[in-house]
């Protein structure tokens, strides 16, 4: 009987701390719900169609950079595609790729002598290094070429690019330092829950999140692709070294939005139809569909974001406290995972208490009237959550895949505590004076393009 109390004892005092700590976070989401639903109320749709926006009497000149490290199995389709899909008269694409990577290099070279709109550019360095240190290669290389470019756009080798992308950044690009466009995850039907929790993810986070982002005038950080940024807004925050990226992140995309900002060269979060009653103007890609190789992808941005951004870039300006609360956002997954192990592991100790109890046929003891209304509001704060979660997969990819979402937020639990440990480890490294490295996964690209999305 002295086990089982220790046992309800230490369950009541774990529960009560998960409990607390999901209460801080369910608030939280809350409040951007509410910001979210008084700017629709407010602002109407956030989605104007392209043809209402100004475009430019003269096209602007996009230089389209793509780091590639070991993309031999997506690069040549990805690059064919998005030649042949793009709706704009001037742009040029340049591929870097490393001199160690003879598979790469070659399936490049194979389009760009097919077409003088892509350049390969070969750094000097064996990869992998950072996808940053590549992209300051490529930014090196444009600068050497001369070329009058307007702005540059930022994608991945397995991006799937939407043909009115340039047309929109054409009529944005004048007034904003930087645009970023939404990412739809492709659904991968052999990989329902891993795959799948990033199609709800996304949905939520570019559909919401970062809307509220904008409106508040928070610092955006970008996406990685998707992204078209001035040429002279890069300009103003390049180094000594001739390079904007900073080669020692491993989050180059996140911490490059929050840099412009800070000096002024603020993005803005472009959600556009492609026509009436059309689909948002996005980009498609898939994205990993194991566990391990979904671990890896968010440990990356964990240890990025979370650990090593809290020491890279620190906070903003003292007012902006919009920024100061976005920037906790970010942070808080940390603090997230140790409230998320805690939950599971009350879970488990009111299991074996039950059991205990039952055995010894004891009453269950009583968590008490403060805790019990803890837990009875964060049960409404899931099921509100899983609604929004429900709400917005829906909307971008029908109800086959919404049903899925309560599944995939737990799998997407399971993920984050796997990832949370090696982002501990990694972190560690780095703070012990390792060097970032370069820590992709394998991708794919869609065999056929009729089933995404344009």
């Amino acid at each position: 009987m002295e086990v089982l109390a220790w046992i309800d004892a230490a369950t009541r005092e774990v529960t009560l701390f998960a409990a607390a700590g999901f209460l801080i976070g369910g608030v939280d989401d809350l409040l951007i719900d509410l910001v979210w639903l008084v700017r629709r109320l407010v602002h109407g749709s956030d989605a104007p169609v392209l043809d209402e926006l100004t475009s430019p009497a003269v096209p602007h000149r996009f230089a389209i950079l793509v780091p590639a490290w070991d993309e031999s199995a997506v690069i040549g389709a990805m690059l064919r595609a998005t030649l042949a899909r793009l709706d704009h008269p001037d742009f040029c694409i340049l591929v870097g790729c490393y001199p160690n990577d003879s598979a790469t290099i070659g399936e490049v070279a194979a389009v760009a002598a097919q077409d003088s709109r892509v350049t390969l550019v070969v750094g000097d360095r064996p990869g992998p290094t950072t996808k940053a240190d590549c992209l300051n290669t490529l930014w090196r290389a444009l600068g050497r070429s001369g070329a009058p470019v307007d702005a540059i756009v930022l994608h991945d080798a397995e991006d799937v690019v939407h043909p009115a992308e340039l047309r929109l950044f054409d009529a944005l690009i004048d007034t904003h330092a930087a645009v970023q466009i939404p990412v739809l995850p492709l659904p991968r039907p052999e990989s329902p829950l891993v795959a799948g929790h990033y199609i709800d993810e996304f949905a939520e986070a570019h559909g919401k999140s970062l809307v509220v982002r904008t409106a508040l005038k928070a610092g955006l950080p970008f996406a990685g692709v998707g992204c078209a940024i001035r040429r002279d807004a890069l300009a103003a925050i390049t180094t000594d070294h001739g390079a904007p990226f900073d080669a020692g992140s491993l989050v180059e995309d996140y911490e490059l939005g929050l840099r412009l900002a800070a000096a002024g060269h603020a993005a803005h979060f472009a959600r556009v139809r492609e026509h009436a009653g059309g689909a948002v103007i996005s980009v498609r890609e898939y994205f990993p569909s194991t566990i391990g190789a979904a671990v890896r992808q968010k440990a990356r941005w964990m240890t990025g974001i979370a650990l090593a951004g809290w020491d890279r870039l620190g906070w903003g300006r003292m007012r902006d406290l919009g920024d100061h609360w976005m920037r906790v956002r970010d942070r808080r997954a940390t603090l997230a995972v140790i409230v998320l192990a805690a939950g599971y592991a009350a879970l488990l100790g009111w299991a074996v208490s039950a059991t205990g109890h039952a055995l010894t046929h004891s009453p269950l003891p009583n968590p008490g009237a403060p805790l019990a209304t803890i837990l009875t509001i964060n049960l409404a704060l899931l099921l509100w959550r899983a609604a929004w979660r429900i709400g917005f997969t829906a909307h971008n990819y029908g109800w086959r895949e919404a049903r899925w979402a309560p599944l995939r937020m737990i799998a997407g639990n399971l993920i984050a505590l796997l990832a949370a440990r090696r982002a501990a480890i990694r972190y560690a490294a780095l703070l012990a004076g390792r060097a970032p490295q370069w820590d992709k996964t394998a991708h794919a690209f869609p065999a056929s393009l009729g089933g995404t999305g344009r």
